[in-house]
């Protein structure tokens, strides 16, 4: 199954909480020390300490990264906040890291094992590009075919890997497009999913990329080294294409709160898109209950090139619930961002981690940025998954 058959809508995984619970009281549940998003075992649709789970698990590292401490921004210091950047991508030692350097792996690790369970041998993903470079990956490791179809103008470096990966190993196909992803899917449609390949696109396998996305928010809110109370960021910055993330992080709370390590708080969630392409800001703006396709424009943060999402809806249910908007940063905004933020830290900031700093000025003058408060950006990939094309900014 991939959407739900009777409405079309995205399907989503239910733990039995109270069977966890039960079985794997006081949080045994839940491995700290292992260094990758597997740490949180049983609460994952797929428990790595459970033998007859494991064996459908290929690991690469993904997961366990980083919160970056950026508390000497200039704009944490004027206001008095704990800046803090999630780091998905570039490796930082001491922690997990994700193989392909993008955050694309926590979705599509789970991906690949839950395809291994239900014995899928042939996956596709249309793509901006990151979660096809993860999918090529993690399908080689675990000796599946897959079909990844991206638009002609993904950044070198993803697509030249991608295409690497094509020509050495024959279980691997890259398939180039003109457009974005909606052209991509609808080359899936017409050409791959009548010849019996599995659709793992972003909501349209049953909930898969959701519970990898998932871990993410479970890591926001673990406990910090020494520590034993789970606790949540008060805001939470996030670069927003198709959005599986925010519903991820979102499913991640209800579940900490329905096992009493968190209340019913919740932080407040921000979706950044570029105004190039911006379908969740307009939607928000008319107070609309779904995204309506936009026309792409074009964004150096191609991750954010999305211009509709079949599961926006969730995505609007979400912000509203949280009180947070949809924020939409310019071209130059992003760039001066990714520049600063290289020349003051040296961090390897991929441009959709740099919108969501560019957003933090119009945060705070809408007064949802307060001293005291922790604040995180998302930083879903590394920088040098878009050279040599923003080789200039530095």
């Amino acid at each position: 199954m991939n959407l739900d058959p009777l409405d079309g809508r995205p399907v989503e995984m239910i733990i039995d909480l109270e069977r966890l619970q039960r079985e794997r009281p006081d949080g045994s549940w839940y491995t700290p020390t292992r260094p990758n998003m597997w740490r949180f075992g049983g609460l994952l649709g797929l428990d790595i300490d459970d033998p007859d789970d494991a064996k459908f698990i290929v690991s690469g590292g993904e997961g366990a990264t980083p919160l970056l401490e950026y508390s000497d921004h200039p704009l944490a210091e004027q206001l008095g906040i704990r800046l803090q950047i999630k780091e998905e991508g570039a490796p930082v030692a001491g922690y997990g890291a994700n193989p392909t350097l993008s955050f694309k792996d926590r979705g599509m690790a789970m991906v690949v094992a839950m395809a291994r369970l239900f014995g899928l041998q042939r996956l596709v993903v249309p793509t901006q590009g990151n979660a096809g470079d993860s999918l090529a990956d993690y399908a080689l490791r675990a000796n599946l075919e897959a079909v990844v179809i991206m638009p002609d103008d993904t950044p070198m470096p993803v697509l030249g890997k991608v295409a690497a990966l094509a020509g050495m190993h024959d279980g691997i196909h890259l398939d180039l497009v003109q457009g974005t992803i909606r052209e991509a899917s609808r080359r899936m449609q017409e050409r791959y999913l009548p010849q019996g390949y599995f659709n793992v696109a972003t909501f349209q396998e049953p909930g898969w990329r959701i519970e990898g996305k998932k871990t993410l928010g479970l890591e926001l809110a673990e406990p910090l080294p020494g520590a034993t109370r789970w606790m949540l960021p008060d805001v939470i910055v996030y670069p927003t294409g198709g959005g599986t993330g925010l519903l991820g992080m979102w499913k991640a709370f209800d579940e900490l709160e329905s096992l009493c390590l968190i209340d019913q708080r919740r932080p407040v969630m921000v979706a950044v898109q570029s105004t190039e392409t911006a379908p969740l800001v307009a939607a928000m703006r008319d107070n609309a209950s779904d995204s309506k396709p936009v026309t792409a424009g074009h964004t150096i943060a191609s991750g954010l090139n999305v211009p509709g999402g079949v599961g926006h809806f969730r995505v609007l249910e979400i912000l509203r619930a949280s009180g947070g908007p949809a924020i939409a940063v310019s071209e130059a905004e992003i760039a001066n961002a990714l520049q600063e933020v290289w020349q003051h830290k040296h961090w390897w900031i991929a441009p959709e981690g740099a919108a969501t700093l560019a957003a933090l000025p119009v945060l705070a003058d809408e007064g949802l940025l307060s001293p005291g408060q922790r604040v995180v950006c998302v930083n879903t990939a590394s920088l040098e998954k878009y050279l040599p094309d923003l080789r200039e900014l530095l």
